[in-house]
């Protein structure tokens, strides 16, 4: 008599935080007419966190693909504002509608060099929806 053996795999649902971290951009965000038209650099952090089991099955379909958040964060980016509270607060809704399993979502919106009176590396907003 031949016994099989049967295998069953239970994937444990694990929860991960997943962070894109300086995803760098040129883009037309200001109060200033000349910010809006020259552009300048930013950055945005993006921290996200999921249960998954993709830990166990590698499988992206498991999982929120950081590329496809990359890409929602690019749209926003590229659409002018007049602060960075707003390209943040826009970028949390966008991701947030797009992948409604993230349980915890942080974004930074970082300005270079802005336009002070004075010099600072920064100015930057972080917004979060827990």
């Amino acid at each position: 008599m031949i016994y099989h053996q049967l295998v069953i795999y239970l994937h444990t649902i694990m929860t991960v935080t997943m962070t894109l971290e300086t995803m760098t951009f040129h883009a037309c965000h200001g109060v200033m007419a000349e910010e809006r038209i020259v552009g300048g650099t930013f950055l945005a952090d993006v921290s996200y966190t999921i249960d998954t089991n993709a830990v166990e099955t590698d499988r992206i379909e498991d999982t929120v693909n950081y590329s496809d958040i990359y890409n929602l964060v690019k749209e926003e980016m590229l659409q002018p504002s007049f602060t960075i509270e707003h390209v943040a607060g826009r970028t949390l809704k966008a991701i947030k509608a797009r992948f409604p399993q993230i349980q915890e979502l942080v974004i930074k919106i970082s300005k270079l060099n802005p336009p002070v009176n004075g010099k600072m590396a920064s100015a930057s907003v972080v917004i979060k929806n827990t």
